[in-house]
């Protein structure tokens, strides 16, 4: 009787688990048909010489196998160069934005969900708004008002300011800086720092800073999405129940207490969402610079995800664009990988 009643147990459980991939399997169809078999497609354009011209499956396109790779980090030559100029514009963009935007939209949570504030559906709708707007046409309005002519330089004009060419400047914003305090000539910059640094770049170009037109376009960004990861905050930011922070409040805690040991580890998974957007978002950035500079001034603004489409539609060559958004995607799950161990619980 115990066997039957375990092959019954079994034969149940395998009914179960056969109606599950039955229900689910027209997803996995979907998705293996349009998002992994693509994937693998792309994956093959990527260690091939392939110019676009017929099928990159013909036998009479040449295999170069890693050579795509190899080329971005191994072998001098302009497009190693444009690779790693792309990875330092993007790292500095990184660096900026992702701790910017969580700052400010925690900030912007905070404020819409004070129980005292009034019009609260304004401000939660005015946050938002931008986010919700195309990036492409609130970057046609920035190329407006950060135009040479445009409101911001009219603006700083008034208090006696010589505005810069924001879209034209490839001055990095570090090397202003420096420059600024008297530190570093521009003109004649350190001739250790001129010396050939990691992958070809020199480390006065690695340590240039963001450009001024990356910096203008870093600004828009900011302002952009941190009407989304407000939301997010604020969702989770009502799900405290208010009776922790009542009880912290009771044994003494103030504001900053309340917000350190109370707020900020009940927040924490929507922390971890936020940033992982914005890690991925932020090494995917492409809108903007296609609409706003095209990778200029003097490549001050390309990044690997415009370097990617313009290798392979400009120029003609899929291997070698196919290749930088491969590692491109390493990158990103790299990076995502080390964020989740960093935040991960810890036993005490």
């Amino acid at each position: 009787m115990a066997v039957a009643a375990r092959r019954r147990g079994f034969s149940a459980a395998a009914r179960e688990n056969l109606a599950g991939w039955l229900f689910v399997a027209p997803v996995v169809v979907i998705l293996s048909l349009f998002m992994l078999l693509p994937i693998l497609m792309a994956l093959w354009v990527s260690v091939t010489d392939w110019n676009g011209q017929g099928s990159p499956f013909k036998s009479s396109v040449p295999f170069v196998g890693t050579e795509n790779y190899t080329r971005l980090f191994t072998e001098d030559g302009l497009t190693r160069q444009d690779f790693m100029t792309s990875l330092r514009n993007n790292v500095y963009y990184v660096l900026i934005v992702v701790p910017c935007q969580t700052l400010l939209a925690l900030g912007l949570a905070m404020i819409v969900n004070n129980r005292l504030l009034r019009g609260k559906s304004f401000f939660r709708a005015a946050f938002f708004f931008p986010s919700v707007t195309s990036s492409v046409a609130i970057s046609v309005v920035f190329l407006f008002v950060f135009a040479n002519s445009g409101a911001v330089n009219n603006l700083l004009s008034v208090f006696g300011i010589d505005g810069p060419q924001w879209f034209s400047d490839s001055r990095g914003t570090l090397h202003l800086l420096l420059s600024g305090v008297g530190l570093v000539d521009l003109d004649a910059p350190p001739t250790a720092l001129l010396e050939s640094g990691p992958f070809g770049l020199s480390w006065w170009d690695w340590l240039s800073g963001p450009s001024v037109a990356m910096t203008t376009i870093i600004m828009l960004v900011i302002w952009t999405t941190s009407g989304t990861f407000m939301l997010m905050f604020l969702a989770a930011l009502q799900d405290i129940p208010v009776t922790l922070e009542e009880a912290a409040k009771l044994d003494g805690a103030g504001n900053k207490g309340v917000f350190r040991y109370v707020t900020l580890p009940m927040l924490k998974p929507t922390l971890f969402l936020v940033l992982t957007l914005g890690l991925i978002s932020t090494w995917q950035v492409f809108d903007q610079i296609y609409v706003m500079s095209q990778g200029n001034p003097a490549k001050t603004t390309l990044t690997p995800a415009f370097l990617s489409y313009q290798t392979a539609f400009r120029s003609f060559e899929y291997g070698s664009g196919t290749a930088i958004s491969f590692v491109l995607f390493a990158i990103i799950v790299v990076l995502t990988l080390i964020q989740r161990w960093v935040m991960r619980d810890r036993k005490v």
